[in-house]
């Protein structure tokens, strides 16, 4: 179901202890409560998405959702 009301583009990022991926997502600001954008189902499934493939290092299905940063320890 959508939710009625504006919709902006915001970059979001999903974290495991290897990767970063950044990730764009439609948020929504709702006509009934226009304090702060929230995400509507689809899009918490797909960041849920991202995390699970993240953890496995599925680096290529990650590229194709967004940017792919590896996480290096300092020296």
């Amino acid at each position: 179901m959508r939710i009625p009301g504006q919709r902006i583009k915001r970059m979001r990022l999903v974290q495991t202890d290897r990767l970063i991926v950044v990730v764009e997502v439609e948020m929504v600001i709702p006509e009934s409560d226009p304090g702060e954008p929230c995400l509507e189902s689809e899009t918490v499934d797909l960041l849920r998405q991202v995390h699970e493939h993240a953890i496995d290092g599925d680096i290529d299905w990650l590229k194709t959702r967004g940017k792919v940063y590896k996480i290096v320890d300092a020296a």
